[in-house]
């Protein structure tokens, strides 16, 4: 994740977080827009755009203008300001790497992504989670103000416990936006999630929504979720279905090859690393535990992963092979250092070694002679040849990446 800051067309700074792929490698790009007066930090924005990001999109979120960490005053903005927050986050995204073919918003971010969709030729898909039809939703929060508004311009009012200043510009600016009207030249594919216990935004606005626009069109209910996703199984299912969903619509380019193994990572962000090889992309890290963000496993893990891949391989091979009554095959391998001392099977006697402990799993309907050959063809899986004769390491710098 990178932090990233561009300007607005009033000038204001805007702050975002950009979530690459693992290994930084993207397929298409596309813009998360959060939900009325909350922020790009909210749960639901962070898990779906980690979530598209391992899936291949590079994501940008952002704090529209009086927001979070971006300029401005909240109470200088207005569903149209949005608007164009939004399309000039697009056109930062497009300098910055490709223009976006996906838009995603939350609540009233996704009543503004299906408004301002059609400024922008780059985009294929829209995704909304419990989106309002129309941004005079937004003024059921506070309608025992607005005649206070009204009268005296604006007016304070208390929204998720904070305070915000409304005026009246921002309660005649909603009622401007004809959405029905729009996404009936919507012309892009849309996916509708909405939850139907949503309290703050009723089931029936995802339906209005969905009549309103032209096929391709999809719906899909998001169960037990609240309407701030707040549960992070809610959120990263959302994000599993809007990346599968949205794959059929995009111009997705194939993963660049990669030989070898290639890992990096920058000084920022801790322990965590990205993995490329082939054109297969995953990340490493460390447990918080241990400071790191645990988005990944941890090197050791990835060493115990690759024993017990290859041995699970192994022995599913064999039983092909042989033509036994094999189901299924799994492999646990956890990692210890111990004393040399208390290692039955270990050369050395002094100081610490490491030790792999692999516990196999064997389902079928074999006999117990069956079972112990397929111990003994475990140890001739090619990572336990390679970790058990011993493995030196060479290094070299080189000049480039």
């Amino acid at each position: 994740m990178s932090r990233i800051q561009f300007d607005n067309r009033t000038g204001m700074t805007l702050t975002g977080d950009l979530e690459l792929p693992p290994g930084g490698d993207w397929r298409a790009t596309a813009v998360f827009a959060h939900c009325f007066t909350c922020g790009r930090d909210i749960r639901a924005a962070r898990e779906i755009s980690r979530s598209l990001a391992r899936a291949g999109f590079a994501v940008l979120r952002f704090d529209f203008t009086g927001l979070g960490e971006s300029e401005g005053e909240f109470a200088d903005t207005s569903f149209s300001s949005n608007l164009d927050d939004l399309e000039d986050t697009a056109g930062f995204l497009a300098e910055r790497l490709a223009a976006p073919q996906l838009l995603v918003g939350h609540s009233l971010g996704g009543t503004a992504v299906l408004s301002m969709a059609e400024r922008l030729d780059s985009v294929r898909a829209v995704a909304t989670l419990a989106a309002p039809s129309s941004p005079t939703n937004v003024l059921r929060h506070f309608e025992g103000q607005l005649d206070r508004i009204a009268e005296d311009g604006s007016a304070e009012v208390e929204l998720a416990g904070r305070t915000f200043r409304i005026r009246h510009d921002f309660v005649e600016d909603a009622h401007q936006h004809d959405l029905e009207q729009r996404l009936a030249k919507l012309r892009r594919a849309l996916l509708v999630l909405h939850s139907p216990l949503d309290e703050t935004v009723a089931i029936e606005h995802a339906q209005r929504i969905f009549t309103a626009a032209s096929h391709p069109k999809s719906f899909i209910s998001l169960d037990q979720a609240d309407h701030l996703l707040s549960r992070s199984p809610d959120a990263r299912y959302a994000a599993g279905v809007i990346a599968a969903w949205a794959s059929r619509f995009l111009e997705i380019d194939e993963p660049e090859m990669i030989e070898g193994v290639v890992v990096s990572a920058s000084t920022e962000d801790g322990f965590l690393g990205r993995i490329r090889t082939g054109r297969h992309a995953l990340l490493a890290d460390e447990p918080r535990q241990a400071g790191g963000s645990d988005q990944g496993p941890d090197p050791y893990a990835l060493l115990a992963a690759s024993l017990g891949a290859c041995t699970v391989m192994t022995l599913n091979m064999y039983a092909r092979h042989k033509k036994l009554p094999v189901e299924r095959v799994s492999c646990r391998v956890q990692h210890s250092k111990v004393h040399a001392s208390d290692c039955e099977n270990c050369d050395s006697r002094q100081g610490r070694v490491d030790v792999l402990e692999r516990r196999i799993a064997i389902e079928g309907d074999l006999d117990e002679a069956q079972r112990q050959r397929m111990l003994e063809i475990a140890d001739r899986c090619p990572v336990h040849r390679t970790l058990a004769s011993g493995v030196r390491v060479q290094s070299r710098l080189v000049s480039e990446p």
